[in-house]
């Protein structure tokens, strides 16, 4: 598979037609574009286009993926930046919550933050604050989540989440989201 601007291949390619190694490929060019200070960024693939992206690669293409730390950084910077612009300020209301995130690999974790206060959404990679909610899940299972493929109730249910803290409003912290659909 050739193309010569890999942020656009990533709009169109059908992952259920590429191998594996095809796969990883496309997200390495991706992400050295993304990382080169050219104009064009991850941020500029449409948040329904990724989620079309994420449902239809496969298990072993997805962790293929998130196995190398240069590109799992990026793919999950670039979904917790996209957290701040999805958020549902309305249906916060006057909520505040500090949410730890910790992403799986092995034995290392990706670090985040989310806080909600004052109907807006930010957030770090740095845990700052006391949580009201820690998340911990793989990388693979946390993209299929936050791109609308995966269900939250049933991955906690299965063990692939595991939630530390408020678990009545961890339930409802999806709702707080305009969650992309494929």
């Amino acid at each position: 598979m050739t193309n010569s601007d890999p942020i656009a291949a990533l709009s169109t390619v059908d992952p259920k037609k590429i191998s594996k190694e095809e796969f990883v490929s496309l997200l390495s060019a991706a992400s050295e574009v993304a990382g080169s200070g050219e104009a064009v960024d991850l941020s500029s693939i449409d948040p329904h286009s990724f989620a079309r992206l994420i449902s239809r690669a496969s298990k072993d293409q997805i962790e293929a993926v998130m196995a190398r730390p240069e590109l799992r950084v990026r793919v999950l910077d670039e979904v917790f930046r996209r957290m701040e612009v999805h958020f549902k300020a309305e249906k916060a209301g006057s909520a505040r919550a500090v949410v730890h995130w910790r992403i799986a690999s092995g034995e290392d974790y990706e670090r985040y933050e989310t806080v909600i206060a004052d109907g807006a959404c930010s957030v770090n990679k740095e845990n700052k604050a006391e949580p009201r909610v820690t998340v911990t899940l793989s990388p693979a299972e946390f993209l299929k989540l936050a791109s609308g493929n995966g269900s939250a109730p049933v991955m906690f249910m299965t063990g692939k989440i595991k939630v530390k803290g408020d678990l009545g409003f961890a339930a409802g912290l999806s709702n707080l989201f305009s969650i992309p659909k494929a």
